[in-house]
């Protein structure tokens, strides 16, 4: 049998495939490592691939919320010329249009005016919750309800490729951006509606797109290869949080941290939070710098071997 993953914690970082949810995605995964507990983050739709993130073991769990909070990068192919109930391909056509030809020129015009801070309106076919109930769940009986815009950041839009009636474009975004919503006001403003044709998420934070592993690779290597370590695809808690600074303890200040009393730690940052380390190199969480210079735990793990 392959390595037994429960009392492992890291992170794994799954390339969803096309036409099952993430949820259905995270428990293959969990079945596959022998996982007792494990969650994905940054929810991608059925029609989406790409990177979901899963936090495998108790210990990385606790830090699932920075991966939420990272920015997200994505390939999006946007159909122009048709509107639909849902932004994507799932939904019912509401209106059809002609696509005019519209010069590279005119397009990065476009574009530009969606770069940087900019307001969207979530749609009807999202999570967020309305009264306790997913919006999508009154979508679905066909009620719409009023949404406050949303402040989001656009921190790249290029535009890669432009066929007659489809354009092709990379996304660099913060947390809580939807590309169905920049999708269909990008047809808004062309005069013709869009909608979301495919989409693909290649980035979270600071990971690459080299770093994913497919379902079809994992099953290959547990079943195939019952004596492959797949600890190789499993990075280290710590990986999500390469922005903050690194700083060590040795023994005697460790002791104090996990009793949670704040410790003083010569060249450590003024301010923010930062990585905590042993003298060896196991992490121990993230610590929060106090106004005298101290450093307080703000999130400490097991010491576990990484």
């Amino acid at each position: 049998m392959s390595k037994f993953f429960s009392n492992f914690s890291g992170i794994l970082l799954l390339d969803k495939p096309l036409g099952i949810t993430s949820n259905a995605a995270l428990q293959r995964v969990k079945r596959l490592l022998k996982a007792n507990k494990a969650g994905h983050t940054g929810n991608l739709d059925p029609l989406a691939t790409g990177m979901l993130p899963i936090c495998v073991g108790s210990e990385a769990t606790k830090f699932s919320s920075y991966l939420l909070a990272a920015d997200k990068q994505y390939e999006v192919c946007i159909q122009l010329g048709i509107s639909t109930t849902t932004g994507d391909a799932e939904g019912e056509i509401v209106t059809r249009s002609q696509v005019k030809h519209y010069s590279p020129a005119k397009l990065l015009s476009v574009l530009q005016t969606f770069s940087g801070e900019i307001e969207q309106i979530p749609p009807m076919f999202s999570a967020i919750k309305q009264n306790g109930k997913p919006l999508y769940e009154l979508a679905r009986k066909g009620i719409t309800v009023e949404r406050s815009k949303r402040k989001v950041h656009i921190y790249d839009l290029q535009l890669l490729d432009q066929q007659a009636e489809t354009i092709t474009l990379s996304v660099h975004c913060s947390k809580g951006t939807y590309i169905r919503s920049l999708a269909e006001d990008i047809g808004r403003v062309l005069e013709c509606g869009a909608y979301v044709g495919a989409l693909r998420r290649l980035g979270v934070g600071s990971y690459s797109p080299s770093q994913m592993i497919s379902l079809a690779e994992l099953e290959h290597y547990i079943q195939l290869q019952p004596e492959f370590d797949l600890q190789q695809f499993i990075l280290p808690i710590h990986s999500c949080l390469t922005h903050l600074p690194n700083v060590s303890l040795d023994d005697n200040l460790l002791f104090y941290l996990q009793r949670g009393q704040p410790i003083r730690v010569n060249a450590a940052p003024l301010q923010g939070s930062v990585k905590l380390f042993t003298l060896t190199g196991n992490f121990i969480g993230i610590g929060q710098i106090l106004e005298d210079g101290r450093i307080a735990p703000r999130r400490l793990v097991s010491l576990i071997s990484e």
